[in-house]
């Protein structure tokens, strides 16, 4: 989480710092028009810069994902990024367009503009030429853009819907970039300001043109074939276990992957629920029937089904050297700590975790399944988990409090936690206020990437 606040400041003050650097406005500003000038620049500037970055984390870079420690904190930052653009294009639309009414009524008067200086450098004659084509496309670029952004925002827009138009914001991207190479000033170009652009730009247009042309993440697709399906239906949830070609390079107890078995839904994120076993080549995922998709899935798959596989992808393994760590389960959320029992099970004698390492999973669930409470617990047991089973109805919900009082040693672990936003915060905020250090000993896997 931290990187990608950190991130995140950076993109703003490197932005910011390089745009004060190369702008030579002068005070005091004696009008809205003046000052108009200057916030379309600035806000333009932001804007591209933001939508170039955003271009760049669509390509799913392993080096970026690792360095984010997973593809879900790319996706936040994606997530964060998209809104800002939003919000900062606004901004910038209104500026454009604003003072223009606000004179129109007779609210401020438009200052007197100098002679134009006459244009002898050949290439600013020639981006001058495209300056109204450039205007109209960039505003209808924003306005969907702002239609684009705003329906990713909405969960409840379907995910097979959102597939296929939240690609159309590479051809955005374009249109966008066409306006600021024509739009932003001049003078900017042979700053530092014009270097990073140039960086930015030609990153941004390369990634939008790969996601057209669906590349990216090709390098990672592999073909599993579906050997069996076991559905759990008092917690409405599917086990899925493929066959994978030997392509599949492999994966760590808590990583996930996109799978893809209908070309019209796209491909949907799921956590690999197996620890990856080179001898029988399979891997596991548990669905959770959250949507249409998910709610059909069990009568659409057949075993012997070919299914798409992109990954893996994740940070969420379980690597911190500590003597002590809690695992925090909210419903579907348990798959990740799944699949790391049954790494630890397979190497029970060879372990390549701390010796003596105690951990205490705590799973919470509204949902009741007698068979796959059994076989969790069998599978906690084999792995000399301490297994805590909390159903809402019955137990209530699990609070920092309550944790606490479990675990004496609290501060001293790590907490690993996959479930809903909500109560991840709940919890961050209970543990942080009684001295947990969550900002190194706190590990989330954001529970969606929308």
């Amino acid at each position: 989480m931290r990187h990608i606040q950190t991130l995140f400041l950076a993109l703003i003050i490197l932005l910011g710092g390089f745009w004060a650097l190369a702008e030579t406005w002068s005070f005091p500003i004696t009008n809205v028009f003046e000052l108009r000038g200057i916030a379309i620049q600035f806000s333009g500037v932001v804007a591209i810069g933001f939508m170039s970055i955003t271009m760049m984390l669509t390509l799913r870079l392993p080096w970026l994902e690792r360095w984010m420690s997973g593809l879900d904190k790319m996706y936040r930052l994606h997530k964060w990024l998209g809104i800002s653009i939003l919000v900062v294009a606004i901004c910038h639309w209104l500026w454009a367009v604003a003072p223009k009414w606000a004179s129109g009524l007779g609210w401020t008067v438009r200052s007197v503009r100098p002679p134009r200086v006459p244009i002898t450098d050949p290439l600013q004659a020639f981006l001058v030429s495209l300056r109204h084509p450039a205007e109209s496309i960039g505003e209808w670029a924003f306005y969907a853009a702002a239609l684009l952004i705003v329906l990713a925002l909405v969960r409840y827009f379907p995910y097979r819907l959102f597939y296929k138009t939240h690609r159309l914001l590479a051809v955005v991207y374009l249109a966008v970039a066409f306006h600021a190479v024509v739009l932003i000033k001049f003078s900017y170009w042979t700053s530092p300001l014009g270097l990073l652009m140039a960086i930015l730009l030609t990153a941004g247009i390369l990634s939008a043109v790969i996601v057209l042309l669906g590349l990216h993440g090709k390098a990672r697709q592999v073909w599993g074939r579906i050997s069996s399906l076991q559905a759990y239906p008092g917690v409405r949830t599917l086990e899925i276990v493929l066959d994978m070609s030997r392509e599949w390079p492999g994966h760590k107890a808590g990583q996930f992957a996109f799978a893809m078995s209908d070309p019209s839904e796209g491909p949907h994120p799921y956590t690999i629920a197996s620890d990856w076993n080179v001898d029988d080549g399979q891997i596991c995922f548990l669905v959770k029937e959250l949507g249409d998709h998910t709610r059909l899935l069990k009568s659409k798959l057949k075993p012997g089904q070919e299914v798409r596989v992109e990954g893996p992808y994740g940070g969420f393994t379980f690597d911190d050297g500590y003597k002590h760590q809690i695992w925090v389960a909210g419903g579907i959320g348990i798959t990740p700590f799944l699949a790391r029992m049954k790494h630890m099970a397979l190497n029970i004698d060879k372990p390549d975790w701390p010796k003596g390492q105690i951990i205490d999973l705590f799973h919470t669930t509204s949902d009741v399944d007698e068979q796959a409470f059994l076989k969790l617990a069998a599978d906690a047991k084999i792995a000399n988990i301490r297994l805590h089973l909390m159903i809402d109805l019955r137990d209530g919900r699990l609070t920092g409090e309550r944790l606490r009082a479990a675990i004496p040693d609290w501060r001293t672990s790590s907490l690993w936690f996959c479930g809903p936003e909500g109560f991840a915060a709940d919890l961050t905020a209970d543990l942080t206020a009684h001295g947990f250090p969550t900002g190194q000993n706190f590990h989330q896997e954001f529970f969606t990437l929308r």
